[in-house]
């Protein structure tokens, strides 16, 4: 009868760097949501815009009678991103059983008993939001800036316009991370993703709703701080330098409201996304 040696064996296999489970966790949620077909058609949909304004930076590149109506400003990428907002809801609302379905499953005592810290864990999670979100708001708003300047033939409207790579990708991360950081608190105090997206839902029109009433009734604009789709679109006219077409609330003011919004969000998924369940 064979004796096997049970004695300590040295591990011969290669060790990953520290800091970098949060790739699995991404890398776990990103590819086979790109297997779903709902979601391809919603990713898709998010691009039509992209062609909208493609043909009509061409024409207006190639046509000098439509150049006048159709003529290219930063107005046009900031018009860009606002539109995309709406996509920016379906593709989180898709997306918002993230942490909520972890809970559901009790998965969240196995990913924490394992050598992945909290902060990994809503990483990960953060950044299978945020790939998707600027999937549909940074790249295509830069894609139709190089196809500006490629129609073109010159860099002459970037030259006059260099702050648009910056405002671009300031504002695209702003919306995408604010998104981002509410869907997961949210997804954080359930096991329900249909409640969540309920919540999340609810959070959107509710304030915008309510927001909409006091200023109509106390006749102050200063409301606007209630809801932060208004808030989001004062700092976006701020960065892109349109002119404030919002409530008149000071921009400061209003990035003071996100960041205290994506601040309140982090200590939710701190407190709530723990590997045992605290019963106070």
């Amino acid at each position: 009868m064979p004796i096997h040696d049970q004695g300590y064996r040295r591990y011969g296999g290669r060790r990953a760097a520290a800091g970098r489970a949060w790739l699995v966790i991404a890398r776990q949620h990103i590819l086979p949501t790109l297997r779903q077909r709902r979601f391809l058609l919603v990713l898709l949909l998010a691009w039509v815009p992209f062609i909208v304004r493609a043909v009509q930076i061409y024409v207006a590149s190639n046509y000098q009678q439509v150049s006048a109506f159709l003529g290219v400003t930063p107005q046009t990428f900031r018009e860009f991103l606002q539109q995309q907002s709406l996509f920016v809801f379906l593709v989180s609302i898709a997306l918002s059983g993230l942490i909520a379905d972890d809970r559901r499953a009790n998965a969240l005592q196995l990913y924490l008993s394992k050598p992945l810290t909290r902060t990994e864990y809503i990483i990960g999670k953060l950044m299978t939001l945020l790939v998707f979100l600027l999937g549909i708001t940074l790249l295509p708003a830069m894609l139709l800036l190089l196809l500006q300047i490629l129609f073109a033939g010159s860099l002459a409207f970037i030259r006059a316009n260099a702050y648009l790579i910056p405002a671009i990708t300031l504002f695209s991360v702003l919306e995408a991370l604010l998104s981002a950081t509410v869907l997961l608190a949210l997804s954080s105090l359930s096991n329900s993703r249909r409640f969540v997206s309920i919540m999340y839902a609810g959070a959107v029109f509710f304030t915008a709703a309510m927001s909409a009433a006091l200023r109509n009734i106390t006749g102050s604009a200063a409301w606007a701080w209630l809801s932060p789709t208004a808030t989001l679109g004062v700092v976006g006219d701020a960065i892109f330098r349109v002119g404030n077409r919002r409530p008149d609330i000071p921009p400061s003011v209003a990035v003071l409201v996100l960041v205290v919004l994506i601040a309140a969000a982090t200590v939710v998924l701190e407190r709530r996304v723990r590997g045992v369940e605290v019963v106070s």
